[in-house]
């Protein structure tokens, strides 16, 4: 008798471990943590995470900050404005492309010429990410989660901050000389309504988007590429997350 309840005793011991491992694994599935082997803490995630981006930033700035960065690149060259195509439209219809062409050069040498001034913008804005969502930006399916994430929490925050580097470079690089000789050209063709378009403005945030493009990359790099988890903590928390 003693010992079929002692035999008992051992198998509903060996079931309580059982489901109480496969409880713990439950939490820790929905708290988005790995297992344990391997498993990263909500703040080694959130570090990672700006280390990611920090890296992606600074190699897209390296990458764009030379001359024809953007010129050269048509992921994120910078076109004339969507609302100025019918003058875009107008003075090549009448022999002035050229015009436009140098235009659109300005606009892409200036956003060269500015992108330096953008690393330390980008990273203070990464350094005030919150990380309770860092755990979620890590598991996320999508590549650039945590790039899309910063794009929509800074972007008019980096725009403003970006905007006077952008203005700087516009008039260094003669853009605006090139914009204003355009529409004194675009205004003698009759029956045209006036164009109003905000250059500085235009550019600040076509650069800012071409950097988030960069940044992008280079996240989708670190998540899938063990080669480009190049440090310890990288390895860690996305060698480890749920893709």
């Amino acid at each position: 008798m003693k010992m079929k309840i002692a035999l008992v005793f051992v198998i509903l011991a060996a079931g309580f471990n059982t489901s109480n491992a496969q409880f713990l694994k439950n939490l820790e599935n929905k708290a988005g943590i790995p297992a344990s082997g391997g498993s990263f803490t909500p703040d080694e995630a959130g570090q990672a995470i700006k280390e990611a981006l920090t890296k992606g930033i600074t190699h897209g700035v390296d990458l764009v900050s030379v001359t024809d960065g953007y010129f050269k690149n048509p992921k994120i060259k910078i076109p004339f404005p969507p609302d100025a195509q019918k003058v875009e439209n107008g003075l090549r219809s009448i022999g002035l492309g050229n015009k436009v062409d140098q235009a659109i050069e300005s606009f892409n040498h200036a956003a060269e010429n500015a992108a330096k001034a953008a690393t330390n913008i980008f990273i203070n804005a990464i350094k005030q990410l919150n990380i309770n969502d860092a755990v979620s930006l890590v598991n996320n399916q999508q590549q650039d989660a945590a790039t899309q994430f910063l794009k929509r929490t800074t972007t008019d925050q980096l725009v403003a901050a970006f905007k006077p580097s952008i203005k700087d470079a516009l008039d260094k690089a003669g853009a605006t000389k090139y914009w204003s000789d355009i529409m004194t050209e675009y205004n003698k063709i009759p029956f045209h309504a006036k164009v109003e378009t905000d250059l500085p403005e235009y550019v600040t945030r076509k650069a800012i988007d071409g950097l988030f493009i960069m940044v992008a990359q280079e996240e989708a790099k670190i998540r899938k590429d063990p080669a480009a988890q190049t440090s310890a903590l990288l390895k860690k928390v996305f060698g480890n997350a749920k893709f």
